[in-house]
């Protein structure tokens, strides 16, 4: 078991009389001391505009906004620094590679194919695509325990020009055939999206061994802070698409009638840059190479092994998508028969526990599986075996505060 709760200073949070157990990590993550403390460090010694000035501190800030993107680029094993581009979130990443390459190279009667599983902002983006190309949106629906079928293959064919996908569902926690799904793209000329944002956290994601053409995941959700996340993209793909923001630091000339663009990764990050979530998101890397990957997915698996035997044996509970422990990467999505996601929530959090209630963002997977609301727990990296079993001895008192005899 991973001993690093010590660096965690809201874990010693109590609330209701309770210590905090924290298992809503698929949407934020805590931050320990080592990240909590670069930015402070950068906030009282080395803050300055990047990029802008010839002066320490902007000289300061700049070598560390670029040593931040240097570690995303080892850390992801991107092949050039410049197929780093940091923005504010995975969403704001979707959105910049609709924008700027899916809506400018797509056309009526192409197809974009998507598992029915996936995140809003892994949806909503392709349908505006849709209405302004022409093109149409396919959905792989899979089967009833999460999984891909060869007909939901079948669907990525000749008309098919991207193909966008979360390396591990946020609802239903289960590793997705990556490799097969973007060979499968490759195949017929498309080109494949990664969504990191679930999977990056908790496992190693080489790009050039997947050979995604682009990736996006956000910083929160691995310890960094809240309005950081990064793009990765193929430099060639990057280089023939136009920038999301106009402003400065993103050009190289103007002139009153026209324009021309900074290099990449420039070019698409426009204005003052976030160099306190750059310095933590590479705080947050260090910290994680440090423990070893090894180690995070022994202790995470470890959880889950224990949640999965101790939801089974509660009553009237369903577990959405497989129940393999193999199968699941920290996440677990469950129903309590009778009683709404949101009184569950409401009733485990009087005992200072906290899961997630509701659609998840992701409203027509819940609808494909006729289950609307739904709550999930989550597990990282400080997450122990005694707070899973809180949890589940918690768990099986919701239906009795609710009036039910069992």
């Amino acid at each position: 078991m991973l001993n690093v709760r010590k660096d965690f200073p809201i874990l010693t949070k109590v609330h209701n009389g309770h210590p905090l157990v924290y298992l809503d990590n698929a949407a934020t993550t805590q931050k320990p001391y080592q990240v909590i403390h670069a930015i402070v460090d950068l906030l009282e010694h080395h803050n300055g505009n990047p990029h802008r000035g010839a002066h320490i501190l902007s000289v300061e800030a700049s070598v560390a906004y670029d040593e931040a993107r240097e570690a995303v680029c080892r850390f992801i094993n991107a092949a050039h620094t410049e197929e780093v581009i940091f923005v504010r979130n995975a969403t704001e990443g979707m959105n910049l590679i609709t924008r700027s390459y899916a809506e400018t190279h797509l056309k009526k009667g192409d197809k974009i194919v998507i598992p029915i599983s996936e995140h809003h902002a892994n949806l909503v983006t392709w349908q505006r695509v849709c209405r302004v190309t022409g093109a149409e949106l396919v959905y792989m629906y899979l089967d009833e325990t999460g999984h891909f079928t060869e007909d939901d293959f079948a669907k990525i064919d000749g008309k098919t020009k991207i193909v966008s996908f979360a390396g591990i569902s946020n609802v239903l926690g289960m590793k997705v055939p990556a490799k097969k799904l973007i060979e499968k793209a490759h195949a017929v000329g498309a080109v494949a999206i990664y969504d990191g944002a679930q999977s990056v956290p908790h496992m190693k994601v080489d790009v050039q061994d997947l050979d995604c053409d682009f990736m996006v995941f956000s910083g929160h959700k691995m310890m960094g802070s809240a309005g950081t996340g990064v793009i990765y993209g193929k430099r060639d793909l990057l280089n023939d698409m136009e920038p999301f923001l106009l402003g400065g630091d993103m050009i190289e000339y103007v002139q009153e009638q026209t324009t021309t663009f900074n290099v990449l990764p420039f070019k698409f990050e426009a204005g003052t840059e976030n160099v306190e979530g750059a310095v933590a998101l590479h705080a947050a890397i260090d910290y994680l190479n440090t423990l070893g990957w090894d180690a995070i997915e022994a202790h995470e698996h470890e959880l889950v092994v224990r949640a999965l035997a101790g939801m089974k044996n509660v009553p009237h509970l369903h577990i959405i998508g497989s129940t393999d422990p193999d199968e699941k990467t920290g996440v677990i999505a469950f129903t309590l028969d009778g009683v709404h996601p949101h009184d569950v929530a409401t009733i485990l959090d009087s005992y200072g526990i906290a899961i997630r209630s509701g659609h998840h963002c992701a409203q027509p997977f819940g609808a494909h599986i006729h289950a609307e609301a739904s709550n999930r727990i989550s597990f990282y990296i400080y997450n122990t075996v005694d707070e899973v079993d809180y949890f589940i001895e918690k768990l099986k008192l919701v239906r009795k505060q609710m009036g039910y005899a069992d």
